[in-house]
């Protein structure tokens, strides 16, 4: 399919060549024009601006990273909205607010263009090995539209629902990812200050039912030293955000997550808001005195 591509970030970078190797015919432009250029060296096309992205595309993806962006490239001067004929199907596939995405998708159903809201759960790694799953919201006959272009991106393609239900379930995503990774980092450091050898601690808890994503694969990187992103802390500290601002419109009470977005906090006042989310033990080891790190190990 022809598709355009805007957003080539940490995640749509290795998404969009995810496209390429799927045989998709795929133009992508980006706000750092140099990503651009690796990208047309992998075989894509440079598109000047996200309207000429849209241009002549059967689909559009946009991945860059918060509301304001969103809007901007979609519907600002230059966007999406001035190059995509009826009928083309913009897949916006960042983590936004869920009333955003039902704007900007109200506004591009008056020129005939489909929406969906499509955020992703994976990570990078996810998004290399093209192993993302893609929460989807909007027209189901959008949806199979998109579909081909969907696949070469996730293994996981779930229908959540009407526009903005993507970006719920992906808010729903981010409270449990969240959540869970404040347990890993302080059950981590409880160890540590009480002198257990963690590897040992990891070996078991891994085998058990406190196991999870996080654990096996974050939990094992800080370990190691390893504070490389899969996802920044200020990306999460956006999404956690996100669902604070949704949860006051709801009027919904939260309690965990308003702690762990607090401590996150703390993590970026460190200097490690572009760390990966597994950077919030530091903010737990500066508490507590002790390190639960192990380079060597």
């Amino acid at each position: 399919m022809k598709v355009g591509f805007v957003g080539l970030g940490l995640m749509g970078a290795p998404m969009s060549r995810n496209l390429l190797k799927a045989g998709h015919s795929v133009r992508a432009w980006n706000r750092t024009a140099s990503k651009v250029d690796a990208f047309v060296a992998d075989g894509g096309e440079a598109a000047a601006s996200p309207a000429d992205a849209a241009a002549g595309a059967e689909v559009v993806i946009t991945m860059v990273t918060d509301s304001p962006d969103v809007q901007a490239v979609i519907l600002g001067e230059g966007g999406v909205i001035e190059g995509a004929a009826a009928g083309t199907v913009v897949v916006d596939m960042s983590t936004i607010s869920p009333e955003v995405t039902r704007s900007v998708g109200a506004a591009l159903a008056e020129r005939g263009v489909p929406m969906l809201d499509g955020p992703v759960s994976g990570g990078v790694l996810g998004a290399q090995n093209a192993a993302l799953s893609i929460m989807l919201g909007g027209d189901p006959d959008a949806v199979e539209a998109a579909r081909p272009v969907l696949e070469a991106m996730g293994t996981r393609i779930t229908y959540c629902g009407a526009l903005g239900m993507g970006q719920v379930t992906k808010l729903v995503n981010q409270v449990i990812v969240a959540g869970t990774m404040a347990a890993v980092c302080e059950g981590l450091v409880f160890g540590a200050k009480a002198g257990a050898d963690l590897q040992a601690v990891f070996s078991a808890v891994t085998g058990g039912a406190a196991n999870s994503w996080q654990l096996e694969n974050l939990g094992a990187r800080l370990l190691k030293d390893d504070f490389a992103p899969g996802f920044m802390v200020r990306l999460q500290q956006k999404d956690l955000r996100l669902i604070m601002e949704s949860a006051t419109a709801m009027n919904l009470p939260l309690f965990t997550t308003p702690l762990v977005h607090h401590l996150y906090r703390a993590v970026e006042g460190q200097g490690h808001g572009d760390e990966g989310t597994q950077a919030y033990v530091k903010a737990l080891e500066a508490l507590a005195g002790v390190q639960a790190r192990f380079p060597d190990a």
